[in-house]
């Protein structure tokens, strides 16, 4: 984990030869297919390809960096949690990449999807999605975008504060709707890939606190608000979670205070929402479960609470959106220069700078994420060197991937592939350094079409007013 320092993590951490769990693989040229969609190959010439398209050709046509979108793999994903889950609601969590294209194909695997913005409901809406197949996310939701929502009607509006329920009642009030809500609740539990904290956290943006009744005084006002539906409860534990342990302690807390509701008011509320987080495999130390592995877990903790509290099972959901899309996407770099420097204690690291950097992967900076990379459009015989891969960016933090092992005669005209970059990477992409952004270029049957097209100055300039 990277330290923090006012001035940038890379002040604050101390050099090393690399995390203990990274070892240098017997054969750099083989591909963990943990890491990679489906359909990613190498060929005997050592170019990798995704859905019949190598990363050269969609280089040359689409230019560098890019993101490549195999849809075959997003489908191939959504199906598996549809059918793991059966008869449970699975939200594809667009906050993790939504496009007009994701939406469209959420909607044709039979996923509900969830958003946290009016301008997220407004490409859900445009990529047609079904408004009643949607829920509303947010911890400030404007008025716009509530209205937004009303008029469109979605399918549920997730509430996270005493002020959104009051705003909720006077826009279905001044313009004649009626809300379908689930009240966001905090049940105390932190989770953390493999373990889990049940104590102080409550201090935080989003839901109410069932600690100090905050919970069910929101959920007592929805239910007797003329203007609202009060469906269930929602609750969300962390992410890149990779059991269901953590659940088990939410799962406990959120059904008890629906048993407690139903104790108050004689009403048993008809949904459950237990949130998604559940992780993917980023580097070869990352374990994930499968979504049947999930599936069974997760029956298995709120059958257990349903017959605790003898109260019927409630209507479950879940919202998947790392676990669908990370691994369907790749992101392509090429290399521009290479320089060795001398660390603490005698060693050596090889910094490999490419052509993209924080701007279109911030989570490196933001939270040290680790990531993998290989090269991608040749083979080396060559042993392995410890390598950073870095981005162009201004900043000493920017850095793609910290800790990798790729050939001794990696050189600048290389293409470099980052796996598992199709959560959060575009979505949190940035202009820094009026960096323009990549483009995400749909793979399938060996073809490329372009999701999202690439920035252009003129994209930039066209915000500049000049004045």
């Amino acid at each position: 984990m990277t330290h923090m320092h006012v001035a940038g993590s890379i002040h604050a951490d101390v050099s090393a030869p690399g995390p203990q769990w990274l070892t240098e693989p017997a054969d750099l040229n083989a591909l963990d297919r943990a890491l990679w969609s489906r359909n990613v190959t190498r060929d005997p010439a050592g170019r990798l390809s995704v859905a019949g398209v190598d990363v050269v050709s969609a280089v040359r046509q689409e230019g560098s960096p890019v993101y490549l979108f195999d849809e075959d793999d997003f489908r191939h994903r959504a199906r598996a949690f549809r059918h793991a889950f059966e008869g449970w609601q699975v939200f594809y969590a667009g906050k993790a990449m939504l496009t007009r294209t994701i939406a469209r194909l959420v909607m044709e695997e039979g996923l509900s999807l969830d958003v946290c913005s009016g301008s997220e409901l407004q490409v859900a809406l445009l990529g047609g999605m079904d408004a009643a197949r949607i829920g509303m996310h947010g911890n400030n939701k404007t008025s716009d975008e509530l209205e937004l929502a009303l008029s469109r009607g979605v399918g549920c509006i997730v509430v996270d504060s005493l002020d959104e329920i009051a705003r909720i009642e006077q826009l279905c009030e001044a313009g004649g709707y009626h809300a379908r809500v689930m009240v966001r609740v905090t049940p105390g539990v932190e989770a953390h890939t493999h373990e889990y904290i049940a104590t102080a956290h409550e201090d935080q943006k989003f839901g109410f606190s069932i600690a100090n009744g905050q919970a069910m005084v929101a959920m007592v006002r929805c239910h007797y608000s003329p203007s609202m539906e009060l469906l269930g409860v929602h609750s969300h534990i962390g992410s890149q979670i990779f059991d269901t342990g953590g659940f088990e302690v939410a799962a406990r807390r959120t059904m008890k205070l629906m048993a407690q509701f139903t104790d108050a008011t004689g009403v048993h509320l008809p949904q459950l929402d237990l949130g998604g987080g559940f992780g993917v495999a980023y580097t070869s130390a990352d374990s994930p479960a499968t979504p049947d592995e999930l599936a069974s877990g997760l029956r298995e903790i709120v059958e257990h609470e349903a017959r605790a509290h003898s109260m019927a099972l409630p209507a479950l959901s879940i919202e998947p959106g790392r676990a669908i899309v990370g691994p369907t996407t790749m992101a392509v770099y090429t290399v521009g220069t290479v320089k060795t420097v001398d660390l603490d204690g005698g060693g050596q690291r090889v910094y490999v700078s490419v052509d993209g950097g924080m701007s279109d992967n911030i989570r490196p900076a933001l939270y040290a994420a680790e990531y993998s990379a290989v090269l991608a459009d040749r083979t080396s015989q060559e042993s392995g060197v410890l390598c950073r891969v870095v981005g162009k960016h201004c900043e000493g933090g920017d850095i793609l991937v910290r800790d990798v092992f790729l050939p001794a005669d990696i050189a600048p005209g290389d293409l470099i592939a980052v796996p598992t970059m199709g959560a959060y990477s575009r979505e949190m992409a940035s202009n820094y350094n009026h960096a323009l952004r990549p483009p995400v270029v749909r793979v399938h049957d060996g073809q490329l079409s372009p999701m999202i097209r690439r920035e252009t100055m003129d994209d930039l300039l066209r915000l500049d007013v000049g004045r």
